[in-house]
């Protein structure tokens, strides 16, 4: 089982006519993804793919069945888009920009909490379940269905995990990235959640980075709620004080938002540590017997 997303999940893409979001709605379709409409105003009555193409989110929506809408506009428009996806009804809004200033992200996630819905993201690789149906960039290759949970604020690093994982022979039930923020909609608790609600997840890889307290907090539901083994991986141990790294989130600010500390609490709550990709697959594949 999955969660988030399945091979049945309707799926309508803003700004499927420009290069990027036209590449990868090809290579979503190719994997199996059901792509049922696209949106890019003043292209209304194209065809990608064999997509069609509307000017307005309401449009595609008053014509076919959406459960899910992936954004690839630039972050300049991703306030609006997001904001037209939730308003047309759209309960699962997935947000692929980078840069996407913090002020346009509040509106959004309070407009998403007044209609329902649920936002991944910004920066987000999106998220796949193998076997199934992907939603963003997740190079397919890497991963290979099965009962292992994965989440990590960083795209790159959940690949270098899931290619471990598939090498061992061990596959993903679902593979989530949650994006860079420095303000998410799903964090890592929302996501655990999930996996610990889905009855064919066995063991859950957490992978952190520094800056923030989102993993002291996922930290705090493993030791209260999970029941599931997690395994964590942390990276940026040597990463200096007050100099972003990367991700906008990703900001060592005080002792909390250290990786050391980050390792310090989750292996307090009982989550398995690794250093490595290899090695989080080793400590997986111990778990799983």
């Amino acid at each position: 089982m999955s969660i988030l997303l399945s091979g049945e999940t309707s799926v309508l893409v803003q700004g499927i006519t420009g290069n990027i979001g036209s590449f990868q709605t090809a290579v979503m379709q190719e994997y199996g993804t059901n792509v049922v409409a696209g949106v890019t105003p003043g292209k209304g009555g194209e065809e990608t793919s064999g997509i069609p193409v509307y000017d307005f989110v309401s449009e595609a929506v008053g014509r076919h069945e959406v459960d899910a809408a992936i954004s690839y506009v630039p972050s300049k428009f991703a306030r609006d888009a997001a904001l037209e996806a939730i308003d047309a009804g759209i309960k699962f809004i997935v947000m692929t920009a980078e840069g996407v200033p913090v002020r346009d992200m509040m509106a959004v996630l309070n407009h998403a909490e007044g209609r329902g819905a649920t936002v991944l993201g910004p920066d987000t690789p999106g998220l796949i379940s193998p076997g199934k149906s992907k939603l963003g960039v997740h190079p397919d290759r890497m991963t290979a269905e099965g009962d292992v949970g994965v989440l990590s604020r960083s795209g790159a690093l959940s690949y270098e995990i899931c290619k471990s994982l598939t090498e061992k022979g061990i596959g993903q039930s679902t593979v989530v990235g949650i994006g860079g923020g420095p303000l998410w909609g799903m964090t890592q608790v929302d996501v655990l959640k999930l996996f610990e609600e889905d009855p064919e997840t066995k063991v859950i890889v957490l992978a952190g980075e520094v800056g923030g307290s989102m993993e002291q907090k996922a930290a705090e539901y493993i030791d209260g709620e999970m029941t599931k083994p997690v395994v964590s991986i942390v990276v940026g141990r040597s990463a200096p004080a007050g100099k972003r790294l990367g991700h906008a989130g990703a900001i060592v600010e005080g002792n909390a938002g250290r990786a050391a500390d980050k390792i310090d609490v989750l292996s307090s709550a009982g989550a398995k540590i690794g250093r490595s990709p290899g090695e989080v697959a080793k400590i997986v594949d111990q778990l799983r017997g």
